[in-house]
């Protein structure tokens, strides 16, 4: 009985919204901060060993891995600043919130009635 029911469902099941594709700004923005921030581990895992076996090549690396930091830290910043300005280039429609204030010429009217 089992294995009929097994049969019976589909192995790849497609769905039907799935999440949209990012935008290539920020898709190359992205890919680059992951890059960075790979090179910066590796960078602080050697500037951690070579300090372990007390190499002349702990404080250069340690140093690189501080300067890789900054590096990263603005690269994953830059994910979110390319991502503000493609939504703000490319037409992203914000709607008011319903706690948003009426307009003025919206509000007028009611005024003067009133």
């Amino acid at each position: 009985m089992e294995d009929r029911t097994r049969a019976a469902r589909q192995l790849w099941v497609e769905d039907e919204r799935g999440l949209r594709r990012m935008p290539d700004p920020v898709r190359n923005a992205a890919v680059r901060a992951v890059m960075i921030t790979s090179v910066t581990l590796i960078l602080a895992v050697v500037a951690f060993l070579t300090t372990v076996t007390s190499s002349w090549l702990a404080f250069p690396m340690t140093i690189a891995a501080v300067v890789a930091t900054v590096v990263a830290t603005w690269s994953v910043l830059d994910i979110w600043i390319t991502r503000q300005v493609w939504r703000q280039r490319n037409g992203v429609v914000s709607e008011p919130s319903s706690s948003a204030y009426p307009g003025r010429r919206e509000r007028v009217p009611e005024e003067r009635v009133a």
